[in-house]
């Protein structure tokens, strides 16, 4: 652990995107102690006011200004941060049990097995996952829940892939043998032998895949099939104020910028952690 964390302080990158990740947790989990004003709760007399540092922590502040209906923009953002987060996390992990399982069975049983999965990878592949997303949902209608669903059928492909090949080697190792000669079952080494052995990828994997959802969510929110009002979204908010870009520049650039950040905080997190963890690449 220690040189883990070693590690991590030495990278600039791993560090800023474990730091911006930690400041977005910790605002989402703590949105309702911090005092912001209510995010759905628009005052039609602040409409469009621009952000001022003015009195920051006085009653009535706007520090990153207001939308088009009087709504706090900050209050916003940090309350959308925990729509997007939640439904990253949920999706990430839904999608990562899934992959991660049919990996490892595809993997280890080959054969016919094999071969049926990795065909239905490549027919999802060929298939465009925007499209896909928007179709689902479409059907199944926008909610929390069905958000989430779509977004894990998007991503258990590239768990899936990745783990088969992590398998494939993994299958013929001295301790997997010797588990299948002292007569372990098959559910036995999967778990217990080679299930631990391919976290670490998968952990890889699930970052990359964590700062993907989070843009495919943001654009099925601007393209109204996200999350609904009132509740606050960050895609939501872009397509609320695009309209408004000329005039009140704030009311887009705020949350693009929270959108860039997150998912530029993720992706580096996922580098370092793919650095750290291939012996090939540590430096």
């Amino acid at each position: 652990m220690k040189a883990f964390l070693r590690a991590l302080v030495q990278s600039r990158g791993g560090l800023f995107g474990i730091l911006i990740l930690l400041l977005l947790v910790a605002g989402a989990l703590l949105a309702p102690t911090l005092g912001l004003p209510d995010p759905v709760r628009g005052d039609l007399r602040a409409r469009m006011a621009p952000p001022t540092w003015t009195g920051l922590f006085a009653p009535g502040a706007h520090p990153l200004g207001t939308d088009q209906l009087g709504r706090d923009i900050l209050s916003r953002i940090v309350y959308g941060s925990r729509i997007t987060l939640t439904i990253g996390a949920y999706a990430v992990v839904l999608g990562g049990i899934v992959g991660v399982m049919l990996g490892i069975v595809a993997g280890y049983c080959g054969g016919i097995t094999d071969r049926l999965l990795m065909r239905l990878v490549d027919i999802q592949l060929a298939i465009p996952l925007m499209l896909l997303a928007l179709l689902v949902v479409a059907a199944l209608g926008p909610s929390l829940t069905n958000l989430v669903i779509v977004l894990a059928l998007t991503s258990w492909i590239r768990y899936a892939r990745i783990i088969r090949g992590q398998v494939l080697a993994l299958r013929e190792r001295e301790f997997v043998q010797s588990a299948r000669t002292i007569g372990a079952s098959t559910a036995q080494i999967m778990l217990r032998h080679i299930l631990p052995n391919v976290m670490t990828p998968a952990l890889v994997v699930a970052t990359l895949e964590l700062a993907r959802i989070i843009i495919m969510d943001a654009a099925l929110s601007f393209l109204g099939l996200g999350v609904q009002p009132p509740a606050a979204s960050w895609g939501r908010m872009l397509a609320e104020g695009r309209v408004y870009i000329s005039t009140a520049w704030w009311v887009v650039t705020f949350p693009g910028l929270a959108i860039m950040l997150t998912v530029l905080s993720v992706n580096l997190l996922g580098d370092w952690l793919r650095d750290y963890f291939d012996p090939r690449l540590r430096t």
